[in-house]
């Protein structure tokens, strides 16, 4: 079977569902070709986090500006996906708490000491699952399931192949995660696709409530989700495998219910891994791709995937219909490296 939407986005996490949003709110024809299994994006506590991680990433005025400015694209975007946006303050127990509300007020961002506890009411949440159930919904058909084989570049775009269909699209947009480059990639883009690192990121999911707010501290955080919450994470670069880490798994917990404050209970945890993308600066790649016209990168955003998502998906919206690119799409450009 043949089709030719306008657009072709492979991969459907949350940069590659965020593209597709923004671009369908845009009217433009798009087809979002998901390769089915578990993705990083559900495998995330959904944080929309700016003031928290920029203090715990130290990170430079541009990069905490980068955060915000993909916070601030929440609540619009929010509404027009049907996804539900926690609005909670989020807490720092612990650890340097008067340098942690220093970082933040520093970088611009409202922050309240008492004591070892930090609070801003800077940051949000989503929850993944149902982000990324809504998003699904609002795209609807344009979602199909497939593993891309092949993309080639045609006459007056691309061609992508999968195992049950051919898709010809003006342009291509590649959110493929941390996986490998599709075969018949230019080799400028299959580079660049091959120097991200994989992260392996690990939560557990517990039935049980054990807070109210996004509560952070040295070596966890817990937060709610649903009925029960999350408690997270491990960063482990270089590794790619998804088998959950049992004693990864107690280091976790251990931590957490010091971060609480709380005497260790029993729970039940459904521990889940998966396994992110990042580039050599920790920015994710955003925009037109080298390789020729019509190539688009929406890549490797390392742990702020659901924060930068609509930014991502604005930024690679606007590259595609050559728009005056945004204030933050520089800092993102796949061609800087």
């Amino acid at each position: 079977m043949t089709s030719s939407p306008h657009i072709v986005i492979v991969g459907a996490g949350v940069l590659g569902l965020c593209a597709a949003v923004e671009l369908r709110r845009r009217g433009r024809s798009v087809v979002v070709v998901d390769p089915g299994e578990t993705n990083a994006s559900a495998v995330a506590a959904g944080m929309i986090a700016p003031a928290m991680e920029a203090a715990i990433d130290a990170a430079s005025p541009a990069h905490a500006a980068l955060l915000r400015a993909g916070r601030d694209l929440w609540p619009d975007f929010a509404q027009a996906a049907g996804i539900v946006l926690a609005r909670r303050p989020a807490e720092w127990r612990g650890g340097d708490a008067a340098g942690m509300a220093a970082r933040m007020r520093t970088l611009g961002f409202q922050a309240r000491l008492d004591g070892d506890r930090v609070v801003t009411d800077e940051d949000c949440q989503v929850d993944p699952g149902q982000a990324l159930a809504a998003m699904r919904r609002t795209l609807g058909e344009a979602v199909v399931a497939g593993r891309v084989e092949a993309v080639a570049r045609a006459d007056d775009g691309w061609r992508v192949t999968t195992a049950d269909r051919t898709l010809d699209a003006q342009a291509l947009v590649l959110a493929t995660g941390a996986d490998g480059a599709p075969a018949g990639l230019p080799e400028a883009a299959r580079r660049l696709i091959e120097a991200i690192q994989p992260i392996r990121g690990q939560i557990g999911i517990t039935k049980q409530s054990l807070a109210d707010h996004v509560v952070r501290g040295p070596g966890a955080y817990v937060a709610p989700m649903g009925p029960g919450a999350v408690v997270g994470a491990t960063m482990e670069p270089g590794r790619r495998d998804t088998a959950p880490d049992a004693a990864a798994g107690e280091r976790l917990l251990q931590a957490a219910w010091r971060v609480l404050n709380r005497t260790p209970g029993t729970l039940e945890v459904e521990w889940r891994a998966g396994v992110r993308g990042a580039s050599s600066d920790g920015l994710p790649l955003a925009g037109a791709a080298p390789g020729g016209p019509g190539l688009f990168m929406a890549l490797a955003p390392r742990r702020n995937g659901w924060l930068l998502g609509p930014l991502i998906g604005g930024v690679v919206a606007d590259a595609i219909e050559g728009r005056a690119a945004s204030p933050h799409a520089r800092a993102l450009d796949p061609g800087r490296f």
